[in-house]
């Protein structure tokens, strides 16, 4: 059996992250070692944690690399430091009560690294009002038969309907095949109203697309449709932060944009090695979210006039 890499101790502001098993591989297409994605994660830092402050947060984490299992990890793993900050939260199907990690500063995403964390994925809700969203999230989800192009033509229509009511938008690669739209609200309204806004939302996107679809269930979708999926503002329903490094082979990055830059857009070319020049040069795209806060009483308006469910 091969000796494991000595561990090597990371230094991020006032705290030291151990980081064991540096040189393990976790994208074998490209090499790029555990050591590798802290290196990533320290290089768009007020990115990631802008994205994620004070969340509650879910864990999909790789204890052998992209080769072997992935592990959804709402728990907070054990051993974990003194200083690492958590939120409880509370899962009625099981009735239980879980403490889910909580980050706050860079150490906390390098220590849940350590921990063979790849993606982290963050409620829509914070530590101070879990069950009042802040976040309202678009997800333009194509089909198994749906181009990037139509992706980009139904994130013009999105930017449109937004603009007309006055909500400002902030785009991102999904990191996979689609994108996402955040726009700030006032954590006024539990998670069933949000997501009924969301619905009128996309409900709105479709009538003014034919390539958009709002069917809940994958077999009454046209495959060559994008699916606006507004069932990610229900409770507990999470999707990967700016910035998250996704679980794939070539190491993408869900990664933010500006919505002049998404007709010509490729998101593979976002990466764990091109993200991190992107982000010296440009910053946190979605730094100033928090300045713009839409109130959805205009969408719940729309969710009566329409007769949509809570």
């Amino acid at each position: 059996m091969a000796a494991s890499s000595p561990a090597v101790e990371i230094e991020v502001d006032d705290r030291v992250v151990r980081v064991t098993n540096p040189d393990r591989v976790y994208f074998p297409e490209h090499g790029w070692t555990k050591l590798d994605l802290v290196d990533y994660y320290l290089a768009v830092g007020d990115g990631i944690v802008n994205a994620l402050y004070a969340r509650p947060c879910m864990l999909h984490r790789f204890p052998k690399g992209l080769a072997g299992d992935k592990v959804h990890q709402k728990k907070l793993p054990s051993g974990a430091p003194p200083w690492i900050e958590t939120v409880r939260v509370h899962f009625p199907r099981y009735d239980r009560d879980v403490d889910e990690l909580c980050v706050t500063e860079l150490a906390h995403v390098i220590w849940a690294v350590q921990m063979s964390t790849v993606e982290l994925h963050p409620w829509n809700s914070r530590r101070g009002h879990v069950e009042m969203p802040d976040e309202w999230r678009i997800d333009l989800d194509p089909g198994p038969e749906c181009d990037f192009a139509t992706v980009q033509r139904v994130a013009g229509v999105v930017h449109e309907v937004l603009d007309e009511l006055g909500a400002t938008g902030f785009p991102k690669t999904s990191g996979g095949s689609g994108l996402h739209v955040y726009v700030r609200i006032p954590p006024e309204h539990e998670f069933a109203d949000v997501r009924r806004a969301a619905l009128a939302f996309a409900h709105e996107v479709e009538r003014r697309s034919p390539d958009v679809t709002t069917q809940w269930w994958r077999k009454d979708r046209d495959p060559a449709q994008l699916f606006v999926d507004y069932n990610q503002n229900a409770r507990d329903h999470t999707i990967a932060a700016a910035y998250s490094v996704r679980g794939f082979p070539d190491g993408r990055v869900s990664t933010p944009v500006r919505w002049d830059e998404i007709d010509d857009l490729d998101p593979h070319d976002f990466t764990i090695a091109t993200v991190p020049e992107r982000f010296a040069r440009l910053g946190d795209l979605h730094a100033g979210i928090d300045d713009t806060v839409f109130d959805i009483a205009p969408l719940l308006e729309w969710a009566d006039r329409d007769g949509l469910d809570p």
